[in-house]
């Protein structure tokens, strides 16, 4: 039973095969440059081809030559399902769907409220459509993850009818990350999830946190867009509207305020630099110690706030690049939180360990490695074995 799951973008696709009777991932590709004069394909970080891409459906016959060269799958026709990453779902899917017509007519009508990732999603879909039009695709979506929120945590205390005429609300994203890692975390503490309350921080160039109540997210940083929330790599995360407004009094216009908030703000903003990894190298310099001490603060306000909206959590998980990666930043998260009781064991959490909780520490603290493809095979599976 082979899935391919597809995280379409707009001159990108990443490709990822599973053997999904043993969850074996069998192949990663990843397409990149669509629509430029020169693009290229890479398998395990080695460029394996090289040259004009015109379009997604170009792309999709690049990788599944690639893959039948290799033996690895004979073509699209002999997959159980294709999966494929959406960002926004609005409040109209809740779960995972089987895509058709109408769900492709549904995926562009919401490109208002993500115009720089669902018609790109689209795109993948149509690519596989045309390609072998028999093969099951499932959309799963970064939006319905946390369509369990609470009215009382979606809502803005802006006019009531913004959101019943324009859908103006959080909706949270990363999602799939979210949901990934909070099964894992109730397999390594050895509990269902639904007797656990879990605080979840999805942390890279995107960044945000999930509360989880039993199985279901709460709460979650993200908002209207993915720009609410975290302090990111180049964008601001929370910010006072009126500061906004301020700017725009002062001559800024939306195309410079865009920029400015999605692509000049965050770390970036604060120091020149959107990498972490680069940013701890120069750590002794004043602005650059800034921008990663308030990164890691504006992370512990969360948890603090997550812990008096769950009523205290059984686990704390790190994840995502940055989380994955950066001790130097969990300890600074960690550190003043045994009020929660959230301790950490600094020689487990250099040491790269799964649990970096200390003995006596009341929250198991956890490291891991998200995998948002298996979490798009499985539910692939999931939607398509309930029409077969």
């Amino acid at each position: 039973m082979k899935v391919l799951t597809i995280n379409s973008g707009s001159s990108s696709l990443k490709v990822a095969l599973f053997d999904m009777k043993s969850e074996k991932r069998l192949s990663f590709l990843e397409v990149e440059k669509i629509g430029e004069r020169v693009s290229r394909m890479i398998f395990q970080k080695e460029t394996v081809f090289e040259g004009e891409v015109k379009s997604h459906f170009e792309a999709i016959e690049i990788v599944e030559d690639f893959l039948s060269k290799r033996d690895i799958l004979k073509n699209f026709n002999h997959l159980f399902a294709v999966g494929h990453r959406v960002v926004h779902g609005g409040e109209k899917f809740k779960k995972s769907v089987l895509v058709d017509r109408d769900v492709m007519r549904e995926i562009e009508r919401l490109s208002s409220l993500a115009p720089l990732h669902n018609p790109a999603n689209l795109k993948g879909i149509e690519a596989v459509l045309k390609k072998s039009s028999k093969v099951p695709q499932v959309a799963v979506f970064d939006t319905s993850f946390h369509q369990t929120l609470p009215k009382e945590a979606f809502l803005y205390a802006i006019d009531y009818n913004l959101y019943e005429k324009e859908g103006i609300r959080r909706y949270g994203f990363h999602g799939t990350s979210h949901s990934y890692v909070a099964k894992e975390a109730a397999k390594i503490v050895g509990k269902s999830l639904k007797e656990l309350n879990l605080i979840t921080l999805h942390l890279g160039n995107g960044a945000s946190a999930a509360a989880i109540k039993r199985g279901k997210s709460i709460e979650t940083s993200m908002g209207f867009t993915p720009l609410e929330g975290l302090v990111m790599g180049s964008r601001s995360g929370d910010i006072d509207a009126g500061a906004i407004l301020y700017l725009l009094k002062k001559g800024f216009d939306f195309e410079s305020l865009d920029y400015l908030l999605n692509k000049n703000s965050g770390l970036k903003g604060l120091c020149g630099v959107n990498d972490m990894r680069e940013i701890e190298k120069r750590i002794d310099k004043e602005r650059f110690r800034e921008a990663f001490d308030v990164f890691c603060h504006r992370i512990k306000k969360y948890i603090g706030a997550y812990m008096a909206v769950l009523g205290g959590a059984d686990v704390l998980v790190f994840t995502a690049g940055i989380g994955e990666n950066s001790a130097l930043v969990r300890e600074k998260v960690c550190s003043g939180l045994d009020v929660f009781g959230i301790k950490i064991d600094k020689e487990k959490n250099r040491n790269g360990q799964i649990d970096i909780s200390k003995g006596d520490s009341k929250v198991k603290v956890l490291v891991i490695k998200t995998d948002e493809e298996i979490e798009i095979a499985r539910e692939s599976v999931r939607v398509v074995s309930k029409i077969c």
